[in-house]
């Protein structure tokens, strides 16, 4: 058969299709329409049973017009099939609509490359979903099965996916016919149940009930296909269904929240797998970094902490995450590091090791570009901004922010090989440092902003008395000297310094006293074991000469030489941390636990001090 000839078969189909569509619409399809959009299911119901078989008929045309204008939602025909019919003809009428829907998408997209604004605003997600392993006819039909069980993606979104695809039309129909009766079903139960309710037969519990056992059912069928068939292949890496799971929540959080702005760059010049270094100012961070456009997923190396939650602890291994001990040599990090590449998947590290405190970006350990180097991939370097002050380490509420993330380099595999470890190391400094202070791009319209900002600022940047600091609304007061300083809504104060010059201030102050700086405190400490268990003790900590002890009240305590103490991770106003060998140590100050920040600072300053010795 001729092109022409079979266009000219598609265009009368079609002509068919919409007299087939104008028959049923003045009587049965409109106020069908109009009652499923007002929302009234009595008029739907009372409608369908008047009209006998042009009702029934109008079941199946009112589905198929759900699945072409894709933005109708397709559970109220369904819960109207319920009400009215028994459920083998209400299945068979839902179905045989959305196979008649289904089609004339086919036809659209595969004959006049017909595409939906509505579908194209999704095209995205789906294309997530599918993390670019869509390349064989049965991946792309567990798409379609994947999509048609999740209930919140219109059957018409789905329909499109899959007809711009090079799937044949008889495997196209038969995943569609097969593939929505899970969720019809699980509507026209409740559509039963419902009319059983309406008619006083059961009561409101019974149909809370059933709505619940429907939706239980129609979840554990998700899961079960994610887990053991559509994402079976992918478990441990970035692809998997959990990946999936924790940024999508992530999204959910964040998203509307914020305004995100991707800078990619030169990135689609990166050749994958590569090794992708940023800053971190903020918790969130793994999240910016993945809304990039990359073309599959990276693995991210996260502090080992995170992994040792009892609900992460059994879902991280199988997501691809690369647990890391904080400011302690790992193998285990470097293993998995190599071996996430080798698998094919880009590797995000946030070189810093921890989150920033006054929103510059910490130094990382010399050699770090080095090693990197000698992985033989290709260096993409990311800068975030505005994200800092949306969620400091010393704040407790977020504030909406505008936040950036920027490709500001990319370094292909020769051109680092040809560096040295000096000169790897200035190019990733230069490449995810923040310049100046990441102040926001716009001013907050609040009274509080001094709020908690104590907990950072532990002592006075002028007259340099300790923990004399309080911020209360827009104004910072020292209770020693009495001066007040004020900020406006960028987070400048009055005399136009900033949060990181005052933090600057203050070390360089702990930096001329350091010779003879001796902290020392009481403490209750937490330990968590590698198995998951936590010892709770009491002691002493103390910090002097760039040396960290611990000496418990029972039990064998430990010193940490200068040499082997890189940094103290901290929260702000709660605890400082460290690991020894494999053990992880929450040591929280029994009294003015605000000198937290001072721990990490002295220590900061005794790294700073050796380096430049």
């Amino acid at each position: 058969m001729s092109k022409k000839a079979g266009r000219a078969i598609i265009v009368i189909s079609l002509i068919l299709i919409a007299v087939f569509f104008v028959f049923f619409l003045r009587n049965v399809v409109v106020p069908l329409v109009r009652a499923e959009l007002a929302g009234d299911l009595d008029a739907a119901r009372e409608l369908l049973r008047e009209k006998g078989a042009f009702g029934a008929v109008s079941v199946a045309v009112v589905e198929a017009l759900q699945m072409v204008v894709i933005f109708i939602s397709a559970e109220f025909i369904q819960i109207s099939a319920g009400l009215s019919y028994p459920l083998p003809l209400a299945v068979l009428l839902c179905d045989a609509g959305v196979c008649l829907g289904a089609t004339i998408v086919f036809v659209l997209v595969r004959t006049f490359r017909f595409s939906s604004e509505t579908y194209e605003k999704k095209r995205e997600s789906f294309e997530r979903l599918s993390a670019g392993s869509i390349n064989t006819d049965r991946s792309m039909m567990l798409l379609m099965y994947f999509l048609f069980f999740m209930p919140i993606v219109p059957f018409g979104a789905v329909c499109y996916r899959g007809s711009f695809s090079k799937l044949p039309y008889r495997k196209y129909i038969t995943t569609v016919a097969t593939g929505v009766i899970p969720s019809i079903l699980t509507s026209i139960l409740m559509g039963n149940a419902a009319r059983l309710f309406i008619s006083s037969r059961i009561h409101l519990g019974y149909l809370i009930l059933v709505i619940a056992l429907c939706a239980a059912a129609l979840f554990a069928l998700i899961w079960f296909f994610m887990e053991k068939i559509y994402f079976r292949n992918n478990d441990g890496t970035p692809d998997s269904i959990v990946h999936t799971a924790l940024f999508g929540l992530a999204h959910l959080l964040r998203s509307g929240r914020q305004k995100l702005t991707l800078e990619p760059g030169d990135l689609a010049s990166a050749e994958e797998p590569f090794v992708l270094l940023t800053n971190h100012p903020s918790f969130y961070d793994f999240y910016y970094i993945d809304r990039l456009p990359f073309r599959r997923r990276t693995a991210i190396v996260v502090n080992e902490y995170y992994t040792r939650l009892p609900f992460l602890r059994r879902i991280a291994p199988r997501c691809g995450i690369i647990p890391k001990k904080l400011f302690t040599p790992d193998l285990g990090t470097v293993a998995g590091i190599m071996r996430t590449l080798k698998s094919g998947y880009s590797v995000t590290v946030f070189p810093e090791g921890r989150l920033s405190i006054d929103g510059t970006t910490y130094p990382f350990p010399e050699g770090t570009g080095g090693f990197f180097r000698r992985l033989g991939r290709d260096l993409v370097l990311v800068h975030i901004s505005g994200a800092y002050y949306s969620k400091p380490k010393w704040r407790e509420r977020f504030f909406r922010s505008d936040v950036t993330v920027e490709v500001r380099r990319v370094i292909k595999a020769d051109e680092l090989a040809a560096m040295s470890d000096a000169e790897a190391d200035r190019a990733v400094a230069e490449g995810i440092a923040t310049v100046g202070a990441d102040l926001p791009s716009k001013p907050y319209r609040r009274k509080d902003l001094a709020r908690g900002i104590e907990r950072v600022l532990y002592r006075c940047p002028d007259c340099g008395a300790l923990y004399s600091l309080k911020g209360r609304g827009m104004t910072v007061r020292c209770s020693a000297c009495a001066k007040t300083s004020v900020l406006d809504g960028f987070y400048r104060f009055d005399d136009g310094t900033t949060l990181a010059d005052r933090y600057a201030a203050i070390g360089e102050i702990e930096r001329r006293e350091l010779d003879s700086t001796v902290l020392q405190t009481r403490v209750a400490a937490k330990i968590l074991r590698p198995d998951g268990k936590t010892v709770k003790q009491t002691g002493l900590c103390r910090l002097a000469g760039g040396s960290f002890t611990y000496e418990p009240d029972s039990g064998e305590g430990f010193t940490v030489p200068p040499e082997k103490l890189q940094a103290l991770a901290f929260s702000c106003g709660e605890e400082f941390e460290l690991y020894r060998g494999d053990d992880l140590y929450y040591f929280y100050p029994e009294e003015n636990r605000d000198q937290t920040v001072r721990w990490a600072m002295i220590v900061d300053l005794y790294r700073r001090v050796k380096n430049e010795s």
